[in-house]
């Protein structure tokens, strides 16, 4: 299954990976630290290491899996006609006026602290297809909202 990605989100998964296995060389060197302390049946900074290589080598191998099968979104085709991936988006709770923008992203590139929202959120999904002027009602745990598209933007 290909998973989608935007070239930014791609490139810090690159970055990401190389960061990760930078740390390769100090994890072997704390294991062969620990491992020159004698006794390994009774180490716990050697098994704190193999631990931590474990956790290392685990988190390399999800990224590169998920590099291997990403597909990169190619954003020239974007529009801003109706809300889709890729689309900054500010909408207005119609009934106290506050309006708040969102940027509608894959799963893998959701970030609320960078107002990037995953296409598979309720109000992404709710939002995915319509118009600006439009209104959408969106389930909330707090009930149903409306929410009117103001502006849709790349």
């Amino acid at each position: 299954m290909a998973t989608y990605l935007t070239k930014e989100g791609y490139d810090k998964k690159m970055a990401e990976l190389a960061e990760l296995e930078a740390q390769r060389p100090a994890i072997k060197n704390a294991i062969a630290e620990a491992r020159d302390k004698g006794d390994l049946s009774e180490n716990a900074e050697y098994d704190a290491a193999k631990e931590a290589q474990g956790m290392l080598e685990m988190k390399i191998a999800k990224i590169k899996e998920l590099i291997a099968s990403s597909r990169i979104i190619d954003d020239s085709k974007i529009t801003t006609d109706e809300v889709g991936l890729l689309n900054k988006v500010t909408i207005k709770n119609v009934k106290n006026g506050m309006q708040m923008t969102y940027t509608i992203v894959t799963e893998n590139e959701a970030n609320l602290a960078e107002k990037k929202i995953a296409s598979s959120t309720p109000i992404a999904k709710a939002l995915m297809g319509h118009k600006v002027g439009e209104t959408v009602k969106v389930e909330a745990p707090v009930g149903v909202l409306d929410f009117e598209i103001i502006k849709i933007e790349l």
